[in-house]
C-alpha cells in the first residue's frame, strides 16, 4: 500500500511533458552545512522540491536569528560565527516560520571525515596476495531520516578488466552513516569476478517506502549484510584463469538498512554461449552495466544490462510491495528491428527523458532505447567510453547527447559528436584522427559562447552550438562539478578542482585535494568516491577516498553564491545518473534542464515524496 504522499507540481514542465505525473522522490530534510572560514562561519541548505516559489528562510545561530529580513538566496556568511556555534533554518511560507532543522555546527576540518571499516586483504589460489581499497559509491538514504547514507564498493587491489586474465579477490560492499556507523557489509563471493565491468549496483527507494533498496548481480556463495548465504556457499566457478564463465547468476534486492536479501531471481540475460558474446575467454560476455530509470514516467525501475560490443540485452525490473518483477527485456539479437542496437553500446548509459513524453529512455551509447523497451534510434556510430545526455544547447528544444567513439572503422568522420537525444541526428562532430577516442566531457566553462563547451582527448574545443573554439582541447577531461558562486561548472579530475580560464586557455586550480590526503580512483580516470549535491545548496560536493582508504572525506563549497536553485538531487534526472555514477567508466551527472552561464529559470519537473 502506498504512504500518503506530498505533491507539488511546478509551473512549466520541459517541452512536450505537459501532460507528466509527478515522480516518486526522496524525501529529504534541509541539509544544512556549516563549515568555518576566514570570513566567519559559511552556511548553506537545501531548497527543496516540493516547496513553493515564494518560500524565504531565516538562520538562527544559538538560538538567536542571524538575518533581518527572510532570506531568498539559500547560503550565508555569518561574521560573528565561531567554530562552536549552533545553527538552525527554517522555511517561511505565506509569513509563517515552519519547523527547524536540526542543530548544526561548523565541521571541524574543511571536510567532513566519515572512518571506515577496512577490509583485510587475502591471498587469490593462484597465490596472489591483495588488499582493499575504497573505490566507487553511491549515496541513498536508508533509513528514511531525509540524510543520505554512502554506500561503498571494496575493491581488491588485484581486480581486473574484463580483458586481463587473473584470480581477484572478493568485491565487498559497505553501507555507512555519516557519522561512520557502518549498517552492514555484503561478500558478493568468489563468483563475481572484482573490476569495474562486473560489479555495476543500484541503491535507490524502488517501492516509494521512503528507504532505499540496493540492488545488484550476485552469484552462488555471495554473503548478505545478515550473514546469509545465496545459493551455494561451496561453489567455485572461477577457471585456471580467474574468469567465471559457469555457474547461476542471479538479480537481488537487498534491505537498505540492514543489507539482508529480499528477494532473488535468474539474472537476464544468462550468459548461454560465451563464444556468442565475440570470443572464448571471456571479455565481451562478462560487460555489465546498470541503471535506474522512470519508465511508466511516476516511480523508478532498476534496468540491469550485459554486452555492448555484440549482442545487448537491457532487463527493466521492479521492486513493487516485496516483490521482484520483470517489466520488458531488450535484446540486440531479438528481430530486424533491434538489431541496430548491436555493438552501439559505451561503458556507461545514461538515463534521460529524450522525446518529452515524461518517461525515461535509456541512452545506451550510439543506440537509445525507449521507456517502452523498443529500439528508439541507433546512430550507427558504434561502442565510445563516454558519453553525456543534458540540454547542453539552449538554442535547441530538447537534449542532447555528445559521446566520443573508439573505432575510426565505424565512426568514420565522426569521432567525437554530438546528436539530437530525441532522433540521433547528429548536429556537429569532430574528426576522431582515426583514433581510439578514450576521453570527452561537456559542461559550461566559457561565458562568451551559449551553452555548453565539448571536448575529448584528441581534437579541438567546441561550443555546444557547433562553433570551433579552438583547435586545441584543455587539459582535464574526466568529471566536473559545480563547486564556485557562477553557473559554470569546473573540473574535477583526479583530487584537484579546477576553474576554466578562457582568456589563458587553461584550468587554475581551486582546491587540491592532496594537501588533506585525498586519493582518486580508477588508476587515469582518475575519479572520486562519488561527486553529488549531497547536502547544503544547490553545489556539488566531491567524496574522496583518503590515501589508505581508513576513511571517506567529504568536501563541499565555502564560497557563496547570487543563485538560488532547487537541490539538484530533486531533478529526476539528475539523479538517476547520480545512482548510476559506479557503473562501468564513471561519468559525471547532468541535470534534465540548461545549468549555465545566462540561463532562464529552470522547468523543473513534478516530483513527490513519502
Amino acid at each position: 500500500m502506498n504512504p500518503l504522499r506530498h505533491v507539488l507540481i511546478c509551473c512549466l514542465l520541459l517541452a512536450g511533458t505537459a501532460q507528466a505525473q509527478p515522480k516518486q522522490m526522496e524525501k529529504l530534510d534541509r541539509g544544512v552545512v556549516a563549515l568555518k572560514t576566514q570570513q566567519g562561519v559559511f552556511l548553506s541548505w537545501r531548497l527543496l522540491g516540493t516547496e513553493p516559489a515564494e518560500v524565504r528562510f531565516n538562520v538562527y545561530r544559538d538560538g538567536k536569528r542571524v538575518n533581518r529580513e527572510p532570506l531568498q538566496l539559500t547560503n550565508l556568511v555569518d561574521v560573528q560565527g565561531r567554530a562552536d556555534s549552533l545553527y538552525t533554518v527554517r522555511a517561511v511560507v505565506a509569513g509563517q516560520e515552519q519547523a527547524a532543522s536540526p542543530a548544526t555546527g561548523p565541521w571541524s576540518q574543511p571536510y567532513l571525515r566519515v572512518p571506515l571499516q577496512k577490509p583485510e586483504g587475502g591471498v587469490t589460489p593462484d597465490g596472489v596476495a591483495y588488499r582493499y581499497e575504497a573505490n566507487d559509491g553511491a549515496a541513498a538514504d536508508l533509513d528514511g531520516d531525509g540524510e543520505y547514507e554512502l554506500i561503498v564498493k571494496w575493491q581488491p587491489t588485484n581486480a581486473h578488466d574484463n580483458s586481463h586474465k587473473g584470480y581477484t579477490g572478493h568485491t565487498l560492499l559497505d553501507a555507512y552513516k555519516l557519522d561512520g556507523t557502518r549498517l552492514w557489509r555484503i561478500d558478493l563471493g568468489p563468483n563475481i569476478r572484482a573490476g569495474a565491468h562486473y560489479t555495476s549496483f543500484l541503491a535507490y527507494d524502488f517501492d516509494g517506502d521512503g528507504k532505499a533498496e540496493v540492488m545488484m548481480k550476485t552469484a552462488d556463495g555471495t554473503v548478505d549484510g545478515a550473514g546469509k548465504v545465496i545459493g551455494d556457499a561451496k561453489a567455485d566457478y572461477r577457471n585456471e584463469a580467474g574468469y567465471v564463465l559457469a555457474g547461476p547468476e542471479f538479480l537481488t534486492v537487498f534491505n537498505g538498512m540492514t543489507g539482508a536479501a529480499m528477494a532473488t531471481a535468474p539474472y537476464t540475460p544468462p550468459r548461454g554461449d560465451v563464444n556468442a558474446w565475440g570470443d572464448g575467454y571471456g571479455n565481451r560476455v562478462d560487460r555489465f552495466l546498470a541503471g535506474v530509470a522512470y519508465l511508466d514516467g511516476q516511480r523508478p525501475s532498476a534496468v540491469f544490462s550485459r554486452g555492448y560490443y555484440t549482442r545487448a540485452v537491457l532487463a527493466a525490473w521492479d521492486w513493487r510491495d516485496g516483490k521482484l518483477s520483470q517489466r520488458w527485456v531488450f535484446d540486440s539479437d531479438a528481430d530486424a528491428a533491434s538489431k541496430p542496437a548491436a555493438g552501439q553500446g559505451a561503458h556507461w548509459f545514461s538515463v534521460a527523458d529524450v522525446d518529452g513524453d515524461g518517461r525515461d529512455d535509456i541512452i545506451y551509447g550510439a543506440a537509445t532505447i525507449a521507456s517502452s523497451g523498443k529500439l528508439l534510434y541507433s546512430t550507427g556510430l558504434c561502442h565510445g567510453d563516454a558519453l553525456h545526455v543534458s540540454a547542453f544547447d539552449p538554442s535547441r528544444e530538447g537534449q542532447q547527447v555528445f559521446m566520443v567513439h573508439e573505432s575510426p572503422r565505424c565512426y568514420g568522420e565522426h569521432g567525437l559528436e554530438m546528436h539530437d537525444a530525441a532522433t540521433g541526428k547528429v548536429l556537429w562532430s569532430m574528426s576522431g584522427k582515426n583514433t581510439d577516442v578514450g576521453r570527452g566531457v561537456c559542461f559550461d566553462i566559457d561565458p562568451a559562447y551559449p551553452g555548453a563547451e565539448c571536448w575529448g582527448s584528441v581534437g579541438g574545443l567546441m561550443s555546444a552550438g557547433g562553433k570551433l573554439i579552438s583547435e586545441q582541447h584543455p587539459n582535464r577531461y574526466n568529471f566536473a562539478l559545480w563547486w564556485d558562486g557562477d553557473l559554470l561548472r569546473e573540473s574535477l579530475d583526479h583530487v584537484a578542482i579546477d576553474k576554466w580560464n578562457p582568456a589563458k586557455f587553461k584550468f587554475e586550480n581551486l582546491l587540491n585535494g592532496k594537501a588533506f590526503g585525498a586519493a582518486s580512483n580508477n588508476g587515469t580516470k582518475g575519479n572520486p568516491v562519488l561527486s553529488a549535491d549531497l547536502f547544503g545548496d544547490w553545489r556539488e560536493e566531491v567524496v574522496w577516498r583518503n590515501e589508505d582508504s581508513t576513511a571517506l572525506l567529504i568536501f563541499s563549497t565555502t564560497l557563496p553564491t547570487e543563485h538560488r536553485l532547487v537541490t539538484l538531487m530533486h531533478d529526476p534526472q539528475y539523479r538517476v545518473q547520480v545512482a548510476a555514477q559506479n557503473a562501468g567508466y564513471n561519468q559525471p551527472p547532468h541535470t534534465s534542464f540548461h545549468l549555465g552561464h545566462g540561463m532562464k529559470p529552470p522547468r523543473y519537473l513534478p516530483i513527490t515524496t513519502p
